[in-house]
C-alpha cells in the first residue's frame, strides 16, 4: 500500500533550485526528463482510450467503423443512446464541467497556463468514448489533446512547478496525445507550435519534441508500427495534372469557408439551449443521416474506406460529401466531446475524390482517386486550421512518402490563399473561441513576460530587520546594494535607496506586495502596474518567508532591454 505522503514528500523534495532553472525559458535536462515523464504517462492514458473505443466499437458493431452492419433502426437509435449516455456522464460530474476538446485547451494555456479541471478530463475521456463509439462525426484527437495536456499539466502542478513550466508541460502532453493517436510525432510538434501556441520558441521545441517521440513509440509498442491511413498507394502526379491540384486547392478553401461558418452558426444559434436539448438534437440528425448515408458516420475512416474501397460515381460522393459535412458542423456545434480534424481529413478526401470524379480525364481510377483524396486531406486541413505546415507535414507521415510534398504544398498554398483572401477565413478554433467569447491571447506585453518565472527574475540580496532596529541597519548598510526589507506587523517593507549627489542617503519606503514562487513576471507586473514602482516579494510555502525580490524597476528593464537583472 502506498503511504499517503510519498507525493507530498515528492514535492518537498523537488528542490527550489531546480524549480528556479524551471523558472527560465530555457532548454534543461529537468525540463527534458519532466517532458518524457509527462508524455509517457499521457500516452498510455492515450492507449486506454483508444482501447475503450475500439472495444466498444467492436461489442456494438462487431468490426470498427463497420456501421453499415447495423439495420436502420440500429442507426438511427445508436447516436441517440449515446447522447443519452454522454448526458448521464456529465450528469454525474457536473454540467459545467462540459467544456472539453482543443479549444477549451487553448483557452486554458491563456487563462490557466494549460491547468484543465480534472472533472473536465472525466467528462472528455467517458463521453468522448461514446461518441466516437457511437456514431457521430468527431475525431479522436480533440479528446488526446485534451487528455494529454490535462495529465501532464496535473503532473506539473502537483509538482508545485513555476506556471510558465506548467504551460510547456502541458504543451508536451498534447504532442505526445497528437502523436498517439497518429503515429505522426513530426506532425504533432508543428502542430503544437503553429496551432496550440501559436510561437516558436527553442527551448520549448526540444522538450515537445521529445514528449512526441515517447507517444509514438508508446503507441507503435501497443498497436504497432502501421496507422490507419495506409490506404494510399504511390502518388502518381505529374506535372500535367497540377493545375488540377491547384483548382481542387480554390475549391477546398471555399469549401473550407463554408464549413466554418455554418459551424460558428450553429454554435450560435443553438449556444442558449440547455446541454440535454443540444445532444438530443444532435443524435437525433445523426441518426437520420446515418440511416440513409451509413458511411458518413463517424469519424475519418469510414467514409476514407469507402471511397477507397469503390469505384464510386461523383454524385454519390457529393452526397457523401454534403452529409459528412452536416453531421460534423452537427456533433461539433451542439458541443458533442470530440475533436474536428479526423473529420476533416475525412471530409478533405471525400471532396478530393468527387474532385478526381469531376475531371473524367482519361485514367481516372483508383489511382487518382488515391492521389486526390491525399489532396484533399492535405487542403482542407490546412484551410480548415489555418495550419499549412502541421497539414503538410501530416499528409507526408500518413501517407509514407516524400514525393508527395511539391503537389501538396501547391494544394495548400491554393487552399490557403483562397480561404483566407477570398472567403475571409479563419482557423475553426479561432472562430470557435470568439464564438463562445473564451480568451485566446493576451497583449504581446503579458505574452512576453509569462515565459519567464518569478523565482528564475528575484534578486536574493536581501537584508531582512525589524522596525525597532532600523537605525543599527541602516548604519551598517549604508553603502551596501542589497534590497533593505523591513518587518513590521506581520508586513514587509522595501527602503529604496534614492540617489543623491551628496548628503547621507535618503530612504523611500514601499509595502511588499506577496507573490507565490509559481508566479511569472506577468503576476509581478500586475501587482505593480498602478503605483509603477516598489517592489514585490517572492515566498515558497508561507508568505513570512522571502526567497527573493522582483522591483517594478526590473521588470522594466527587461521589457526594454530584454535582459532579467
Amino acid at each position: 500500500m502506498i503511504n499517503k505522503t510519498f507525493f507530498s514528500d515528492m514535492v518537498a523534495n523537488f528542490d527550489l533550485a531546480t524549480r528556479i532553472k524551471l523558472a527560465m525559458p530555457r532548454t534543461s535536462w529537468q525540463l527534458c526528463l519532466l517532458a518524457i515523464i509527462g508524455g509517457g504517462i499521457s500516452s498510455v492514458l492515450i492507449v486506454l482510450f483508444l482501447s475503450a473505443i475500439s472495444a466498444l466499437q467492436t461489442l456494438i458493431l462487431g468490426n470498427e467503423q463497420h456501421y453499415t452492419s447495423l439495420n436502420e433502426l440500429s442507426r438511427f437509435l445508436l447516436p441517440i443512446l449515446g447522447a443519452l449516455c454522454i448526458l448521464s456522464i456529465a450528469w454525474i460530474t457536473g454540467y459545467q464541467y462540459t467544456r472539453t476538446g482543443i479549444p477549451f485547451v487553448l483557452h486554458r494555456l491563456k487563462v490557466a497556463y494549460g491547468v484543465i479541471p480534472f472533472r473536465n478530463t472525466i467528462n472528455q475521456f467517458f463521453g468522448g468514448v461514446v461518441a466516437l463509439a457511437s456514431g457521430f462525426s468527431v475525431g479522436k484527437e480533440g479528446p488526446a489533446v485534451h487528455l494529454g495536456a490535462a495529465c501532464s499539466g496535473l503532473i506539473a502542478s502537483k509538482l508545485q512547478l513555476p506556471y510558465n513550466a506548467i504551460r510547456t508541460l502541458s504543451a508536451c502532453g498534447v504532442a505526445a496525445g497528437i502523436a498517439a493517436c497518429f503515429n505522426t510525432p513530426i506532425a504533432a510538434v508543428i502542430f503544437v507550435m503553429e496551432v496550440i501556441l501559436r510561437e516558436y520558441k527553442v527551448h520549448m521545441f526540444i522538450p515537445i519534441m521529445l514528449a512526441a517521440i515517447v507517444g509514438s513509440m508508446v503507441t507503435s509498442a501497443v498497436f504497432g508500427p502501421a496507422h490507419d491511413f495506409e490506404f494510399t498507394t504511390a502518388i502518381a502526379l505529374d506535372y500535367t495534372q497540377y493545375a488540377w491540384v491547384v483548382a481542387l486547392g480554390v475549391a477546398l478553401g471555399a469549401i473550407a469557408s463554408l464549413f466554418n461558418r455554418y459551424l460558428v452558426e450553429i454554435i450560435k444559434y443553438f449556444q442558449h439551449l440547455h446541454i440535454i436539448k443540444r445532444f438530443v438534437i444532435a443524435g437525433t440528425i445523426t441518426g437520420v443521416i446515418g440511416t440513409l448515408i451509413p458511411h458518413a458516420m463517424g469519424t475519418d475512416l469510414a467514409a476514407i474506406n469507402f471511397i477507397m474501397g469503390n469505384n464510386s460515381h461523383t454524385t454519390l460522393l457529393l452526397g457523401l460529401l454534403i452529409a459528412k459535412c452536416l453531421l460534423t458542423i452537427t456533433a461539433i456545434g451542439l458541443g458533442v466531446p470530440g475533436g474536428i480534424i479526423g473529420p476533416i481529413l475525412g471530409i478533405g478526401a471525400v471532396a478530393g475524390a468527387a474532385m478526381a470524379g469531376m475531371i473524367g480525364v482519361e485514367g481516372f481510377n483508383i489511382q487518382m482517386t488515391s492521389d486526390f483524396a491525399l489532396m484533399g486531406m492535405a487542403g482542407f486541413m490546412a484551410a480548415t486550421l489555418n495550419a499549412p505546415l502541421a497539414a503538410l507535414l501530416a499528409v507526408v507521415e500518413l501517407s509514407g512518402q516524400l514525393n508527395i510534398i511539391v503537389p501538396a504544398m501547391l494544394v495548400i498554398s491554393a487552399s490557403c490563399l483562397s480561404s483566407g483572401q477570398f472567403f475571409k477565413n479563419r482557423s475553426v478554433f479561432i472562430m470557435q473561441l470568439n464564438m463562445q467569447k473564451l480568451a485566446y491571447r493576451k497583449p504581446p506585453l503579458e505574452d512576453s513576460l509569462h515565459r519567464i518565472g518569478v523565482l528564475g527574475a528575484m534578486r536574493t540580496n536581501i537584508a531582512v530587520f525589524t522596525a525597532d532596529k532600523s537605525e543599527e541597519f541602516f548604519e551598517n548598510f549604508a553603502g551596501s546594494d542589497d534590497f533593505l526589507v523591513m518587518e513590521k506587523d506581520g508586513d514587509y517593507y522595501w527602503n529604496e535607496a534614492i540617489e543623491r549627489e551628496s548628503g547621507p542617503k535618503k530612504y523611500r519606503q514601499h509595502k511588499l506586495i506577496a507573490i507565490s514562487s509559481r508566479d511569472t513576471l506577468a503576476e509581478a507586473y500586475w501587482s505593480l502596474k498602478e503605483q509603477r514602482c516598489g517592489a514585490v516579494y517572492v515566498f515558497d510555502k508561507s508568505p513570512d518567508q522571502i526567497l527573493g525580490i522582483i522591483s517594478f524597476e526590473q521588470i522594466r528593464h527587461y521589457l526594454l532591454e530584454g535582459k532579467i537583472h
